[in-house]
């Protein structure tokens, strides 16, 4: 008799046998966690300062804007496929795949963080500036106990958004042998089991969710009342 729809599609997300061991649930949700926090924090290292000197001082505005949009336009599958051929002969441990799927990653990250960054010290009122200025403030102390305080919704809006794209693109992954939710989707489109696929759909939309909401509290927490007043 065939399985009902429900059956045939959520069966394997709701099997307690697919969600323990080092290939279960479990295991790719945290190796997908991983993936995404250590591209943030490179993406971040990159990204952040280079807003941040750009909307301070005016200046590469014209440069920052065209390599966010050419970084966005590059495919990020053709890409990995490209880094893994380069880096094969190179490195003989996993790193020949964790490399190329790191960047991949990074590339896609630091767009987001690096423009809205730009975006809210640059939207900071200058008369802010000038009276932290009139004040004795020096440069560094108007930087960050007045330009980044202020622009702090613009740098969370642009985390949340790097994170939710590394989280949703994190699953290509999975094609360069990698672990991650993207391993329920490959491995089940090669073994034609589409609960497998489904599982990994759907696990990837309730991480992006959960984050999603956490970044919105902890954004809460660090944005004055102010601000959120004003937005």
């Amino acid at each position: 008799m065939e399985p009902e729809p429900h059956v045939k599609f959520f069966g394997y997300l709701f099997d307690p046998a697919r969600w323990g061991g080092s290939d279960g649930i479990l295991a790719l949700c945290g190796q997908h966690l991983e993936y995404t926090l250590v591209t943030l924090l490179i993406a971040g290292v990159i990204g952040f300062p280079i807003g941040l000197y750009v909307g301070h001082t005016r200046r590469g505005v014209t440069l920052v804007v065209g390599l966010a949009n050419a970084l966005r336009a590059l495919p990020s599958l053709g890409i990995l496929v490209l880094l893994v051929i380069l880096c094969g002969p190179l490195f003989t441990s996993d790193l020949a795949f964790e490399l190329p799927s790191l960047i991949v990653l990074v590339l896609l990250a630091v767009p987001p963080i690096m423009t809205t960054t730009y975006a809210g010290i640059a939207a900071v009122d200058p008369a802010a500036v000038d009276a932290a200025r009139g004040m004795g403030y020096r440069p560094l102390g108007i930087v960050f106990q007045v330009e980044i305080p202020c622009a702090l919704p613009f740098i969370f809006s642009g985390l949340r958004n790097a994170t939710l794209q590394v989280i949703s693109t994190a699953t290509i992954a999975a094609y360069a042998s990698l672990g991650g939710l993207g391993r329920l989707i490959i491995d089940g489109r090669a073994q034609s089991d589409y609960g497998q696929m489904v599982a990994g759909a759907v696990m990837v939309g309730v991480l992006v969710i959960l984050v999603d909401f956490l970044i919105s509290v902890v954004a809460r927490l660090m944005v004055s009342r102010g601000l959120r007043r004003i937005g």
